[in-house]
């Protein structure tokens, strides 16, 4: 058997010392603690350099990043990489950067990317609210993805929530003229906030998704994401997923 390898994982909330991003005061995504096996270690050591960076303030350079112009796709909260693998290999035109903060399952999006040879999928570890006030230029990404964030189901608790007037505001502003911000959610009340605080948004409109097509017209990148994990296990027992779509008003 393996010997996983342990991580110095902090509690959110924890602000570590020597300027360390992972773990900002309040967080929308829960501390996890993790390990690496000795395969997943390898692939990081070989594959990190290239594809994976640590949050910073050094602005987001896509096309520096990848060597080459394409639109920018950022997906936020990318867990083990399930729909941002899937959609990196169905879009190979597209560049894809995926944030996430729990390392086991970056681990295995870094593997999976090698595995696959896919050249179009960047990794940034850390907080995505970082990431979109400092790192991301305005009018620079093609769209954003969040795909069953955290739900933060107690009222305490909401001020925790990733998907709140700040952020839809935030990513109105970094996305290109006919960008797209795609949510997807099996949450019923957070479904609710979502709609409500999206629709809020003045420089926001709201573009019909079909989802028995799995289409948005006048999209330019695809909504036919895989399914993840959550929503298997929200179909088993049967809670309904709702997904929406917004571009910036003209």
């Amino acid at each position: 058997m393996t010997e996983p390898r342990a991580l110095d994982e902090r509690p959110a909330g924890d602000v570590p010392t020597g300027g360390s991003r992972l773990y900002p005061r309040v967080t929308s995504f829960r501390s996890r603690r993790g390990a690496l096996t000795e395969p997943q270690q390898a692939s990081w050591d070989r594959m990190w350099p290239t594809i994976g960076r640590e949050v910073a303030d050094e602005p987001l350079d896509g096309d520096a990043w990848f060597g080459r112009s394409a639109p920018l796709v950022l997906e936020i909260g990318s867990g083990t990489g399930t729909a941002a693998l899937a959609m990196a290999a169905a879009e190979p035109h597209v560049n894809l950067v995926a944030v996430e903060v729990y390392r086991p399952g970056i681990a295995q999006t870094v593997q999976g990317v090698e595995r696959a040879g896919l050249t179009n999928l960047r990794i940034l570890r850390g907080d995505a609210a970082d990431v979109l006030e400092n790192m991301v230029a305005p009018r620079s990404l093609t769209a954003v993805r969040v795909f069953f964030p955290d739900p933060w189901p107690k009222a305490r608790h909401h001020k925790r929530r990733f998907l709140k007037a700040s952020t839809f505001a935030s990513i109105s502003d970094r996305l290109r003229a006919g960008g797209i911000l795609h949510v997807a959610t099996d949450h019923a009340d957070y479904a609710e906030w979502i709609a409500e605080v999206g629709d809020a948004e003045p420089s926001l409109t709201r573009l019909p998704f079909d989802p028995s097509t799995r289409t948005v017209e006048g999209s330019p990148v695809s909504v036919d994401r895989p399914v993840t994990k959550f929503e298997d296990k929200a179909r088993r027992v049967d809670r309904a997923v709702t997904e929406f779509v917004w571009t910036p008003r003209a």
